[in-house]
């Protein structure tokens, strides 16, 4: 019955979903009584191909391998903290090998990347929106030249290639930046498009598929609440607080429209993974319907 219904994507697409749904990731109270059994067991009902990599996964290939072979999952990807906004290509070498090593065992041949360096010291995500240091305090040429070269050297050693995730209070968050950035980088920086981080950012995720199209090695699909976001922008709340106040939703549940980014699958020859993705309580939205649901509604504009 998956294979039937995935079978409305193009040849080399898949469809996972992300464990945010039933864990968060750094809000450790959101869904901290959903064994991560339970997540896969639900993931797979639902009808996705692959998950990627939560708080409650291990990390390790041998544990790892039976939880998702028993429920015929895949592994998408993983996200690793980056450090190239202050730090060194060695140094990143060093720190993501265990990271990226588990993702070539799995068969990952992406890697998610999010720079968390020159974030506003202490506890960044409990910070206002409007202190988020910003990209235009750090030698762009010199850091897009550092990613150029970390990510050739992750893909001659484990064979991943990076993808770059724009992401709200990190250092490229706004369209602008985010264009800096792959003005001057190598082809060896992919970029991950998210549809919810673009529109909390404050612009339309088409632009990055018009502009960066060629660059998009993964996609994240999450929508957004737009009351619950204007809240968080007006109030200046923190992007938890936002989090937490329901900004982000399952697509087809929220304020954005899915078919142009259909369109750039079926029209550009985009090959790898759609991960649903939606940070929110899973007491509040119980994750079973609401990942169901995604998944037929990412489905219906394939099959349309």
């Amino acid at each position: 019955m998956r294979s039937e219904t995935l079978s409305a994507l193009p040849s080399g697409v898949r469809l996972a979903v992300s464990p945010l749904s039933w864990a968060n990731d750094v809000l450790e109270d959101l869904g901290a009584d959903i064994p991560v059994e339970t997540c896969l067991d639900e993931a797979a009902r639902a009808g996705y191909d692959g998950v990627e990599l939560g708080r409650k996964l291990p990390r390790t290939k041998e544990l790892l391998v039976p939880l998702l072979d028993s429920r015929k999952l895949s592994l998408a990807s993983g996200w690793h903290s980056g450090q190239l906004a202050e730090g060194s290509v060695k140094d990143e070498m060093a720190a993501v090998a265990a990271h990226a090593d588990l993702l070539r065992a799995m068969g990952s041949t992406v890697m998610v990347y999010g720079e968390t360096a020159m974030m506003t010291p202490g506890a960044p995500l409990d910070a206002p929106m409007s202190q988020r240091r910003q990209l235009p305090g750090v030698d762009v040429a010199a850091y897009a030249a550092r990613l150029t070269d970390f990510g050739a050297r992750l893909a001659g050693e484990y064979g991943l290639t990076l993808a770059y995730h724009h992401h709200l209070m990190m250092v490229t968050e706004t369209f602008d930046e985010i264009s800096m950035i792959f003005d001057a980088a190598g082809p060896s920086v992919g970029l991950l498009l998210d549809t919810g981080h673009a529109a909390a950012a404050g612009f339309a995720y088409p632009q990055l598929i018009e502009c960066f199209g060629d660059r998009i090695v993964h996609i994240h699909m999450k929508d957004v609440r737009a009351p619950a976001l204007t809240v968080v922008r007006i109030r200046d709340l923190s992007f938890n607080e936002g989090v937490r106040s329901g900004m982000f939703t399952v697509p087809g549940d929220g304020a954005l429209d899915f078919a142009p980014l259909a369109r750039f699958v079926r029209e550009t020859g985009y090959r790898g993974w759609l991960v649903v993705e939606a940070e929110q309580d899973p007491a509040v939205v119980p994750p079973l319907p609401a990942v169901t649901a995604a998944f037929h509604h990412i489905l219906a504009h394939f099959s349309a």
